[in-house]
């Protein structure tokens, strides 16, 4: 009401850092309000209004439309508190439907249209500190005593250790960008007959092909294929924003260090948040199935997979 006008009803969702929560106007419209308290949270939020306000008018995909203040800024802060307002996307999230071949597809070009608007965006805090960002990888390996299963940390060691010698030395040599940095199964809608995306607070500045990276690796999950099911999203990824040289050179290697990243935050976060917990790991298990299909291939497997996915 102090800062939109708005009254309606709240109902706290699950997040893991920043308070998420549905509001219910009376009119029955409801939109999704982001708060936090924390002192890095100004920084979070002013990198997500800022992209998402440099999204509007954008085509081939959906994202939330921000809900401006009264006095029309993208946020509100006060001396304890900010947050930001936006609508509601209606759809099914994609780890709930059936990923079709076509699903993936439309996915992947929605995903590379996404990665072409934001590829011109200047945000503020696109430089801060992101837990998920490719620049923290190499020291993710202190969280490796919190992993439970030998198998899966000998995978993760070693994915981690090519990544570190081999593919963060030529990351410099690819294109970066301002990228969404978790379009997961469950931030990506099927919203109508097209793709949203939602939840920007890991965005921030990275390699321009780890939006695909991270979108890609959900989907490795069929044994029996040489990328384990996401090929059709890299198709359709790459008919849009087409892969350089390197970049489909790296992009095996990038999933198997995404899926190791993945494993070894979450298994150290739920133990730090264990009421939270099957929320935290909800991703787990399909990584760890992830990196084991994708560890069987050698480079040039993978390299070759890659190129007979494009398009």
């Amino acid at each position: 009401m102090r800062h939109y006008g708005l009254t309606g009803t709240i109902r706290v969702l699950s997040s893991e850092v920043e308070c998420t929560a549905e509001v219910t106007l009376l009119s029955g419209d409801r939109l999704i309000l982001k708060t936090s308290a924390r002192p890095e949270g100004r920084d979070s939020f002013r990198f997500q209004v800022a992209a998402l306000a440099g999204l509007e008018g954008a085509s081939g995909f959906a994202a939330p439309h921000l809900v401006r203040t009264g006095a029309g800024t993208l946020m509100f802060e006060e001396e304890e508190i900010c947050g930001y307002l936006q609508t509601r996307l209606s759809g099914l999230s994609l780890h709930q439907v059936n990923a079709t071949p076509d699903v993936c597809y439309r996915v992947g070009q929605a995903l590379g249209r996404l990665s072409l608007a934001l590829e011109p965006l200047t945000l503020p805090a696109m430089h801060r500190p992101v837990l998920w960002h490719v620049g923290c990888w190499p020291r993710l390996m202190e969280l490796e005593e919190h992993l439970q299963s030998e198998p899966v940390a000998a995978s993760v060691r070693l994915a981690m250790g090519n990544y570190v010698e081999l593919i963060k030395p030529q990351l410099r040599e690819v294109a970066w960008q301002v990228t969404h940095n978790d379009p997961s199964p469950f931030n990506t809608l099927l919203a109508g007959q097209g793709i949203a995306f939602i939840d920007f607070g890991d965005g921030c500045w990275g390699p321009r092909i780890q939006d695909l990276v991270v979108a890609a690796s959900h989907l490795v999950t069929d044994p029996s294929l040489a990328l384990g099911g996401s090929e059709n999203l890299i198709a359709g990824y790459a008919s849009v924003t087409p892969l350089s040289t390197l970049e489909a050179k790296l992009l095996v290697g990038l999933m198997k260090a995404r899926h190791s990243a993945l494993i070894l935050i979450n298994y150290w976060r739920a133990e730090l948040f264990p009421a939270e917990a099957a929320y935290i790991k909800k991703n787990v298990a399909r990584a760890e199935r992830g990196l084991s299909i994708l560890s069987a291939l050698s480079v040039g497997e993978a390299d070759m997979a890659v190129r007979r996915a494009g398009p």
